[in-house]
């Protein structure tokens, strides 16, 4: 939210200044000299005559093709009653989600995995804790749960120093679940993803912990009892 905020802020200057044009490539390039340090990843028009999808990241919003206007909110099809804008931030969020990769979180499989979750979590946020001290109930569900950290007290305080001496444990997996129980883990740094999963949190617009996102990119935000993310799974699964 902060991110689209400046980029309203910037693109405010731009618009005022009557840069944008109805042709995409002038209304990219107008972005780009009026907001150097944030990457335009897309524009093309929306399903609204006249308006400008521009996508940044995980982040959605539309530009009047006169470029007068901005706008931040999502575009419903009321005959359908589909939430357009959802769907495409949903994909994005699975995009950056495999921009980072596997390789940079730690994963809990289940013998037999059924869906897949990725979970920002915060190793000194109670719910968190209260998760992972079932996990073992989201394993026998067939959930696979991908952990990423959102330490959200901010780089440097001690929950993000416990995610980064997590992260550089030899075994993560372990020292994450000691970590959720309330021991100390051994402070140890290395290169890590927490800085990438803290900014990617804040794309998604995390105002809390655990944040779980689903494998079609929803957001269910807070704890959510084993059983009953395997029904929103089961369903999420039979709505493809």
């Amino acid at each position: 939210m902060k991110r689209i905020i400046a980029v309203v802020a910037f693109a405010a200057s731009a618009m005022s200044a009557g840069l944008l044009r109805a042709d995409e490539a002038d209304v990219k390039s107008a972005l780009a000299k009026a907001m150097p340090s944030v990457k335009v990843d897309s524009i093309k028009p929306s399903e609204i005559k006249g308006l400008f999808e521009v996508m940044v990241g995980a982040d959605l919003f539309y530009v009047s093709e006169e470029g007068k206007y901005l706008l931040q909110g999502h575009l419903i099809d009321l005959a359908s009653r589909t939430d357009l804008t959802e769907e495409k931030l949903s994909g994005a969020r699975l995009a950056a989600l495999d921009k980072v990769g596997e390789k940079n979180m730690i994963i809990f499989k289940p013998k037999i995995g059924k869906y897949q979750v990725s979970v920002f979590t915060d190793i000194d946020c109670g719910y968190c804790r209260k998760l992972h001290s079932e996990i073992d109930q989201y394993l026998a569900e067939g959930i696979t749960v991908r952990y990423l950290f959102y330490p959200r007290a901010g780089k440097g305080s001690d929950s993000y120093k416990k995610a980064v001496s997590v992260w550089c444990a030899d075994d993560r997996n372990k020292a994450l679940t000691e970590a959720k129980k309330g021991a100390a883990p051994k402070e140890k740094t290395c290169d890590n993803p927490v800085d990438q999963h803290m900014q990617l949190a804040q794309d998604f617009d995390a105002r809390g912990t655990p944040l779980i996102v689903t494998e079609k990119g929803n957001l269910l935000p807070g704890y959510v009892p084993a059983k009953q993310l395997a029904e929103v799974l089961r369903d999420e699964q039979a709505a493809k």
